[in-house]
């Protein structure tokens, strides 16, 4: 079992943390005033701020809290920050090691601690989604009840990976992922921070940007990797001043702060960025160059680009996403199963991770590159948008309209529709658009791969359709 408990707490409630402690854990916001990333859970009066500010006289106690969001956006910290509002007792189960009687013995134990007087447990599980359906269920008397405070983390849709009994007795809040700039701004906080480098280091604009890149909004992974590149920047500091015959460890007070620059922050992480510039710009250039390499059915240049933003420290699940997008926009129905190689792509590399992943992304830029092209369900669907924007929406046929509710017979929704299973070709001859847009045309198939098929069997359909009359008046 991952138990851990705070034994001790600094003055202001927070739970200790030890002087050699990982940066990562030591720059862990003690304020709600630090979390970066999150205003739209941080403002006046919302469920965040009720849960770790002090609570007024009389208040209801605080609802348990199922907590989404991507790795390294502040999940555990605001189980901490919920801990020490107002002096609570905090317990961290892990649900990857932890089971049903490690569950209910940290229930029991908040159970009797409350009714001897004592104070409240907040009880922080991690990746909850890795709980059983036997295993969340053994929480919910403790929530129910009040026993504890639950504080649910999760990186996977609660909606899909918690039960519904213990979200509906919950609050689901929702964390963004951070931006770069959340992210630099950590990365600076920290270079400066008596809790973390204290002044020591100094990092230049260049290894910031790149360290940026490298983590994609993990705020964890860039302290994790600030913290290796300032080990490195100070073991070639401490080699240089003893190959001059100083000695770095009885230097005094006021010596120069350490650089971490560019090259420290590439041997950290062995990753080198030499493939992108510093300001970034190539990391734009790039990108646009993969998509529109697999867009002209140039497989060897798409891999290229591939490469270099793997070896640069592209998070690999921004590529997957750009291959997802790209196997509907330029693909789409000439080639239909593109997308579930996209998509099966983008599963496999958030659970898998490098340098694996670069074998997945591999085949799904070979299949998208190669595929038919046909850009057709893209431009379909801006076509019915620029109708739906200009007002072009007419009313429901009346024969399509819900009938499933009293009244709706006088109404007379729902009479004369055909099922369309009933119908030679399961195509029922009747009108489906609605009034003023009859004829209109969005969908246009190429004669590319599968979608000449497409093409042949929807002017058929067509034919169909438009053999009946006018649609129906709105009633």
């Amino acid at each position: 079992m991952d138990l851990f408990e705070a034994a001790s707490r600094a003055d202001d409630g927070t739970p200790a943390v030890r002087a050699d402690a990982p940066l990562a854990v030591r720059m862990r916001p003690a304020r709600l005033e630090e979390v970066v990333g999150q205003d739209h859970l941080l403002q006046p009066g919302s469920p965040l701020r009720r849960l770790v500010e002090p609570a007024r006289p009389g208040a209801v106690p605080p609802s348990s809290v199922v907590l989404w969001g991507p790795p390294g956006t502040g999940k555990t910290t605001i189980g901490y920050l919920v801990a020490s509002a107002q002096g609570r007792r905090f317990v961290e189960l892990s649900a990857v090691t932890a089971g049903v009687r490690d569950v209910r013995a940290v229930i029991e134990d908040a159970r009797r601690r409350l009714a001897g007087g004592g104070e409240e447990t907040v009880l922080f599980v991690d990746e909850v989604h890795r709980f059983s359906k036997t295993q969340q269920d053994a929480l919910l008397p403790s929530v129910e009840n009040r026993y504890v405070t639950l504080v649910a983390a999760t990186t996977e849709n609660p909606s899909f990976s918690v039960i519904s009994p213990l979200l509906s007795r919950s609050l689901l809040l929702t964390l963004r992922p951070l931006e770069p700039d959340d992210v630099a701004g950590l990365v600076r906080r920290a270079v400066a921070d008596p809790r973390g480098l204290a002044g020591r280091f100094t990092i230049d604009d260049d290894a910031v940007a790149h360290l940026v890149r490298l983590v994609g909004g993990d705020a964890r992974k860039a302290l994790t990797v600030l913290e290796a590149a300032a080990a490195t920047a100070g073991d070639e500091a401490a080699a240089g001043d003893a190959a001059a015959g100083e000695d770095a460890a009885g230097a005094p007070d006021g010596e120069p702060p350490v650089a971490i620059d560019l090259a420290t922050v590439e041997r950290a992480v062995d990753v080198a960025a030499v493939r992108y510039d510093r300001d970034g710009d190539q990391h734009y250039d790039v990108a646009s160059a993969f998509i529109k390499s697999m867009r002209g059915s140039d497989v060897d240049a798409a891999l290229h680009y591939l490469a270099r933003m793997l070896a640069a420290g592209e998070d690999p699940r921004f590529v997957a996403r750009r291959i997802v997008i790209a196997a509907s926009e330029e693909v789409g129905m000439a080639d239909p199963t593109a997308l579930s190689t996209a998509v099966a792509a983008f599963q496999a590399v958030s659970f898998i991770g490098m340098p694996e992943a670069r074998i997945v992304l591999a085949q799904a830029v070979v299949h998208i590159a190669t595929a038919p092209k046909s850009n057709a369900s893209y431009a379909a669907i801006d076509a019915a948008l620029a109708d739906v924007r200009a007002g072009r929406a007419g009313s429901v046929p009346s024969h399509l309209r819900d009938a499933h509710y009293a009244g709706a017979e006088r109404l007379g929704y729902g009479q004369g529709y055909a099922y369309a299973h009933d119908a030679p070709h399961a195509v029922a001859a009747q009108r489906y658009l609605p009034e003023g847009l009859e004829g209109a045309r969005y969908y246009a198939p190429t004669g590319r791969g599968n979608e000449a098929q497409v093409a042949k069997r929807l002017e058929r359909i067509r034919e169909i359709l438009d053999s009946v009359g006018p649609v129906s008046p709105p009633v």
